[in-house]
């Protein structure tokens, strides 16, 4: 499995760590818990990290676009972790699929994404 959930700072945020590849069924993994999480809370807030990532299969980007429509105005916060330049600009990609307010960190900057993703709007 490429993605694993976990829940940040009793439950402030949800982590997600994305490896490799993302499948559909990586997505049927998630997907259920942000959205658990939605009804629960409304608004969310999301830090993504990802380490040796490799994108998305087909599948994957039609269950993100579905998620994405869904949910256009359920995330507060999305942080995203990355490694490297074409990562960072996957955040400038997803500014007009979401309200929320985006930010790219560089790997080294964890902390610093942490804290962010924590603050008060």
């Amino acid at each position: 499995m490429a993605a694993e959930v976990k829940t940040g700072n009793e439950g402030i945020y949800l982590e997600i760590h994305l490896s490799e590849k993302l499948t559909q069924d990586d997505y049927h993994h998630f997907i259920p818990i942000i959205e658990e999480r939605i009804k629960d809370q409304g608004q969310v807030r999301i830090l993504v990290i990802l380490h040796d990532f490799h994108g998305w299969t087909t599948g994957a980007m039609w269950e993100d676009m579905k998620f994405d429509l869904r949910h256009f105005g359920d995330i507060n916060r999305l942080a995203v972790v990355g490694e490297s330049k074409w990562e960072q600009g996957m955040t400038v990609f997803c500014t007009p699929f979401t309200t929320a307010k985006i930010r790219f960190f560089d790997e080294s900057k964890l902390q610093e994404a942490t804290t962010w993703i924590q603050e008060q709007s």
